[in-house]
Order: C-alpha cells, then structure tokens, then sequence
C-alpha cells in the first residue's frame, strides 16, 4: 500500500522561497507518477506539477511555470516541490498523489488513488 506524508510547510512573506517534500513508502515507484495539488477553503483542489518517476518527464500548471520545481530523489522514495518568487495567491494546502502512469490524466485529481494528509502553506504580503 502506498503512503506519501508531505511536510515543509509554513508561513513565509511574499518573494520567498520554500521547499516541500513528501515521503513515500510501498514502493517501489518505477510505474507510478506522482504529483502536487493545491487546495484553498471553497475551490477544487488543483494541478500544480507532476513527474513521472522513472524517466523524470515533468509537467507544470501555468501558473507554477518559471517559479516551481518538481523533483524526485529515488534514493530514498522522496518527492520535492521547490517553490520561489511565493504570492499571497500560492497559500493554499498542498498534497502530493500517485498514480500508475496510464491510469487516467495526470491534471485530474480523480485519477490518483493515493494522497498524503496536505501540508498548509501561507504568504503573506
């Protein structure tokens, strides 16, 4: 069974910088994509960027384009969202997902059975 816990959270200022990970374990990964969503009170969670784990192809939201990086280190079955240049329109919470690749559309949350808790991110302005 796969298990993602996502932490690195928190508050910052607007122009900051943070970093995100999410622990994976039930493994291994090689067939599976995974992603970060965003959630804010009353909006449907939303695409941030996804990679695929084995081949590292990435794909991002517009918005995340030029400011967020998504990454993964297979050493250790961890995944990163590395977020600079934060607005007060980023705050949100934000969960990562897996998928095996081929099931569904990587921009549709329907299409991810496993997801970690969410971690809150705030800026301020």
């Amino acid at each position: 069974q796969v298990q993602l816990v996502e932490s690195g959270g928190g508050l910052v200022q607007s122009g900051d910088s943070l970093r995100l990970s999410c622990a994976a374990s039930g493994g291994p990964f090689s067939k599976y994509a995974m992603t970060w969503f965003r959630q804010t009170p009353g909006k449907e969670r939303e695409f941030v960027a996804e990679i695929w784990w084995r081949l590292e192809i990435t794909a991002y939201a517009d918005f995340a384009k030029g400011r967020f990086t998504i990454s993964r280190d297979a050493t250790n079955d961890t995944l990163y969202l590395q977020m600079n240049s934060l607005k007060p329109e980023d705050t949100a919470v934000y969960y990562c997902a897996a998928r095996t690749i081929g099931a569904g559309g990587g921009t549709n949350k329907e299409s991810y059975p496993y997801w970690g808790q969410g971690t809150q991110v705030t800026v301020s302005s």
